[in-house]
């Protein structure tokens, strides 16, 4: 992620150029490859997630292309704290005009075999962290009058069989519900609101592909571009691009970023 080609810094943009961009769970994976993505097109960051050691990784890397980076340790889950952390990085870095919630913590296996921590864990750190940083950033997104909101969702909603991923699709499937009645409701301020769907090879993917090899192929053998994709040439930018006017009258939507996996008719 860090080597990039002449041909793919031509490609960067910086209609992003003096805007503040939240990303939740920046510390790796799809969080680290959006927030690097949206530091080449101009913005500056502030990066939340769990482990500062994580962070400060993405921070440097931030900052190697010329971006300002700033970290702010929370965990997501504890939702009476995010007024206060939002509030913080707008007086820090001055404003607010993209908030990523990609942050999640939740648990996989049959229904019957999780009990009520497990399951309601995905939740907190899912939707119930996605509101509560959404009603939070609101007035300074509607301040900007140009506002922009991505969710992080799952093609495993949309699933053929969903064994063992309920847990997860039912909290994601409420995030998206979310993103929709926002779209609709925070329109008229200037906010639009979209959700992706990845497949990325984010490190916990790495790590199954790993251990599960057979798996692993049968599964990219069924994404028609027949590749997982990458967390920033192919997921962070496509956040830099709904972020921008390209998309400005995009609003509500699910964009399912797959490689034409999934099936969300």
């Amino acid at each position: 992620m860090v080597g990039r080609s002449r041909q793919e810094k031509r490609h960067n943009v910086t209609h992003l150029q003096g805007k503040v961009a939240i990303v939740t769970g920046a510390g790796q994976g799809v969080g680290q490859g959006i927030a690097l993505a949206l530091a080449d097109a101009g913005a500056t960051l502030a990066l939340l997630g769990r482990t500062p050691a994580k962070l400060d990784a993405t921070r440097e890397l931030v900052r190697a292309r010329g971006a300002r980076a700033e970290v702010f340790a929370c965990d997501v889950s504890d939702t009476a704290h995010i007024p206060r952390l939002v509030q913080d990085v707008a007086d820090r870095l001055g404003r607010v005009d993209v908030l990523v919630n990609n942050a999640y913590d939740g648990a996989y296996g049959p229904l019957l075999s999780l009990g009520d921590a497990d399951f309601q864990r995905g939740f907190r750190s899912g939707p119930f962290a996605t509101f509560a940083f959404m009603k939070a950033c609101h007035p300074h997104l509607k301040r900007t009058g140009d506002g922009v909101i991505i969710n992080l969702v799952t093609s495993a909603m949309v699933r053929w069989d969903l064994s063992t991923y309920g847990a997860y699709a039912a909290a994601k499937t409420a995030v998206r519900s979310l993103t929709r009645t926002a779209a609709n409701e925070w329109g008229p301020d200037g906010i639009r609101v979209n959700a992706i769907a990845p497949h990325a090879a984010s490190p916990g993917y790495l790590r199954w592909a790993e251990s599960s090899p057979e798996e692993a192929e049968a599964f990219r053998a069924a994404i028609p571009l027949r590749r997982v994709g990458d967390c920033e040439a192919d997921i962070g930018r496509a956040v830099v691009m709904l972020c921008g006017p390209d998309a400005r009258y995009l609003t509500g939507a699910t964009v399912p970023l797959d490689g034409g996996q999934a099936n969300f008719d």
